[in-house]
């Protein structure tokens, strides 16, 4: 779709394709149109939080492409193309991922808010890691805040989830 603004054409919406939680979905956006605000706007996904809108919290941590990053200052646009996981794309065969199991068991949430990014960032963490020290959890998640929990049982959760996944062979 496209405007003319003083004799120019200028492009008001683009259509973009993505493939996300393993499943392609189209749309057309807004070129300024921030990802975060498409998840959870357009496609109604909202375990992706708005937090702090400045790439501080971690709360708008999405995959793209299997890498966390910060979707509260990423376009929409710029995904196209490409694979995006949010925490709803975490379930598998009707059942809990490890690192989800992991929170669960290890008392690694309260509030919440947090726990969506601190997953995918920690789900990006030990595809890459496997097995990670203490050290290389708290340093993956530190781009994560959390106010409630002191993340000990967040690295817990993630330890836990480790553990899980080599047991499965994952």
């Amino acid at each position: 779709m496209s405007a003319t603004v003083s004799g120019e054409t200028a492009e008001t919406t683009h259509a973009i394709t993505v493939t996300l939680n393993r499943q392609e979905r189209s749309a057309e956006v807004e070129p300024r149109l921030l990802l975060v605000h498409f998840l959870r706007g357009t496609l109604g996904l909202t375990g992706t939080h708005v937090g702090c809108d400045t790439t501080s919290c971690g709360a708008c941590t999405v995959l793209l492409d299997g890498k966390p990053i910060k979707s509260c200052t990423f376009l929409a646009v710029q995904a196209d193309g490409r694979e995006v996981t949010t925490v709803e794309g975490l379930v598998r065969d009707g059942g809990l991922h490890p690192i989800q199991e992991g929170f669960k068991e290890e008392h690694g949430l309260q509030c919440g808010f947090c726990t969506p990014g601190m997953m995918l960032t920690a789900t990006a963490l030990l595809a890459e890691n496997p097995n990670p020290s203490e050290e290389e959890i708290r340093w993956a998640l530190s781009g994560n805040v959390c106010r409630c929990t002191g993340y000990q049982n967040i690295v817990k959760a993630v330890q836990w989830a480790a553990a899980k996944m080599a047991e499965e062979g994952r």
